[in-house]
């Protein structure tokens, strides 16, 4: 019981602290857009090193094959 009522005070000074500097706590989530121009570039980078643009057209047909479309 004593190491979850630590716990609880150390989360609470934690966002003390972030709000005392303007800090808001991050919520977990982003923007679609911003995560898809997040992942663009490593998979830009995966696409050159792993055999091009054929390799995506196959896995992506194949994708679809399975969706039923």
């Amino acid at each position: 019981m004593a190491d979850t009522a630590t716990r609880t005070m150390i989360r609470t000074r934690g966002r003390r602290f972030h709000t005392a500097f303007g800090a808001r706590p991050s919520s977990g989530t982003r923007h679609p857009l911003v995560a898809t121009a997040m992942v663009l570039p490593l998979a830009a980078l995966l696409v050159v090193v792993f055999g091009g643009w054929d390799a995506v057209v196959t896995q992506a047909s194949s994708v679809g094959v399975m969706l039923g479309r």
